[in-house]
């Protein structure tokens, strides 16, 4: 894909701000005060990135090789800063913001993996640990139960497949702008449509109950 490493950094950042949107909604939540805030968005929008580049060995990463990535959650600091106690009554933006980061991760995670020469196992497990990541360290840090393991929801298979969508697009020559765009907002409808209709999959052992 020409536009890939274009379209990647601008999916990457709309993912961080997704991402830290989600962090700091949390945040306000938990009543931490505007540092406590931005630290939580920016663990959560750039630690799936860090956690990447780190694996592939691509460098310093980028969250601290590019000022860009600095940008998106200072804004969504701000955001929820001004506008929480107009929007705090909607609980669902966290899930929105959220699955819409996932999406994006996972995409942009995936290409990164592709690009660095991975096979396409190994691409398809990065882009996932890319997209789970944030979230992970997000929940565990703010002490909540992390979306991986609710057994009442689907957090990482969205993440899979729109992983596995990337590289088999990949593999074809269709990668573009449009179908990886496509791509992640197919996850995000995935991601939604789980957790609004409380899809989920088989428990760890067959014959338990929920």
């Amino acid at each position: 894909m020409n536009d890939a490493v274009d379209v990647a950094l601008i999916l990457d950042l709309l993912g961080v701000f997704s991402f830290a949107v989600s962090g700091c909604l949390l945040a306000a939540r938990k009543g931490f005060d505007i540092v406590g805030s931005l630290l939580l968005g920016s663990l959560v929008g750039l630690g799936g990135g860090v956690v990447r580049d780190l694996i592939i060995n691509a460098g310093v990463p980028a969250a601290f090789s590019n000022p860009l990535y600095i940008i998106p959650p200072l804004l969504a600091a701000l955001l929820v800063y001004f506008l929480f106690s107009s929007v705090q009554r909607f609980g669902n933006l966290l899930v929105v913001f959220d699955a819409g980061g996932l999406a994006l991760f996972c995409v942009t995670g995936t290409l990164k993996a592709l690009e660095f020469g991975l096979n396409p196992v190994s691409a398809i497990l990065l882009g996932v640990t890319t997209a789970v990541g944030g979230g992970l360290l997000r929940d565990v840090t703010a002490n909540e139960v992390p979306k991986i393991f609710d057994p009442r929801d689907v957090y990482a298979v969205p993440a899979f497949a729109g992983a596995f969508l990337v590289v088999l697009l990949d593999t074809f020559g269709w990668s573009n702008v449009f179908t990886t765009t496509g791509v992640a907002a197919a996850v995000f409808a995935f991601r939604i449509l789980a957790w609004r209709f409380s899809w989920n999959v088989p428990l760890a052992v067959q014959g338990w109950h929920r």
